[in-house]
């Protein structure tokens, strides 16, 4: 029987270097193909020589997506590699951090083969979907920043002391309204200045009717997803749509503590000799943890049990800050419940 190969793809924008391992890890073979159409079909027939063969690709859900997917969805059994975990091998197997494109390729397979919990990559048409509408919806919110920021610049300038506080589109327009040129040498200037905030508000209503035409998408998108997450309180379509999106296949995690690492809200050991001590874990996905951080928020202003349980930790002589770790790792436990409950009456109605 012939041994299965591993395969280690390092993608770029022009190109996909990649590397092929025996079973004992030794090195077979190292090229390089093109990342367009004809690069990926050349790819797909040089792979072809090796019957038994599986597939790790560095960033699969990210700058290798569209190779990782297009493997996926042909049959081909695929591992993602975060991109951490192959520079590490590379520290570990040169000394150095200083990247090679022909040996990165090697440094993805190297890892693949010595872990065997990797992430397997399974394409999901309702999980892309939801990944595609939630990213344009941050655009399009931070752009809504980004001119509110700019407009507020422009209304510091015609209005004596500035404009305190948040701006919103209502208000903008309602203090734009009562900006009256004044009279002297910078009525032109300000006449301009005027006429620039105005249509910098007529960019802002914009942005707020396609946030809204998005997010009535999104809801739509979440309802037929058939998901329970919106069950949890403090979770809407919206923060839904985003943790389905980060998260994607939690079969790639086996506990509810493997989800709450990679999420940033398991506490890591930093224990020396009889002195046991655990502080805040920075690691993990920053996204995924701002949503936590989210519902726990609106879980902490309401007297539901997440409330009483934050209140709970404030009397037992805990901060702000602690009782809400300790919330947010609840929420942490409930939101995987939940996601693994959906996943699995998916799988049973298949």
């Amino acid at each position: 029987m012939e041994p299965k190969v591993l395969i280690g793809v390092d993608p770029h924008k022009a190109t996909n270097a990649v590397a092929v391992l025996d079973e004992h890890a030794q090195l077979l073979e190292r090229t390089e193909f093109l990342a367009d159409r004809k690069g990926l079909l050349a790819l797909e027939r040089w792979a072809r020589r090796f019957p038994k063969r599986r597939w790790a690709v560095e960033g699969a859900h990210g700058l290798g997506r569209t190779l990782a997917h297009k493997l996926a969805s042909s049959g081909e059994e695929v591992v993602d590699v975060p991109p951490k975990l192959s520079a590490r091998v590379r520290v570990l197997s040169v000394g150095n951090g200083r990247k090679n494109d022909e040996l990165d390729a090697t440094f993805v397979a190297l890892a693949a083969w010595r872990n065997g919990r990797l992430a397997q990559v399974r394409p999901d048409e309702r999980i892309d979907v939801l990944r595609l509408l939630s990213e344009r919806r941050e655009d399009l919110v931070c752009e809504r920043t980004r001119v509110l920021n700019r407009l507020h610049a422009l209304l510091r300038d015609l209005i004596p002391g500035g404009v305190p506080g948040r701006l919103s589109e209502s208000r903008a327009s309602r203090i734009l309204r009562s900006v009256r040129p004044r009279r002297g040498s910078r009525t032109y200037t300000e006449s301009v200045r005027r006429q620039l905030a105005s249509e910098l508000l007529r960019d802002v209503r914009a942005l707020n009717k396609r946030i809204l035409n998005l997010n009535a998408r999104i809801r739509e998108e979440v309802e037929a997803s058939g998901t329970t997450l919106t069950d949890i309180f403090g979770v809407g379509p919206i923060l839904a749509a985003k943790i389905i999106a980060l998260v994607g296949d939690t079969r790639r995690f086996p506990t509810k503590g493997h989800f709450a690492s990679y999420a940033g809200v398991a506490p890591v050991e930093v224990s020396s000799g009889e002195v046991v001590r655990h502080r805040l874990s920075l690691a993990g996905n920053r996204r995924l943890n701002h949503a936590l951080h989210m519902i726990a928020l609106n879980q902490v202003r309401y007297e539901g049990k997440g409330g009483v349980y934050y209140r709970k930790k404030i009397a037992e002589g805990k901060t702000h800050r602690e009782a809400m770790r300790c919330l947010k790792r609840r929420v942490s436990d409930a939101v995987f419940k939940r996601l693994t409950t959906d996943l699995e009456e998916v799988r049973t109605a298949v």
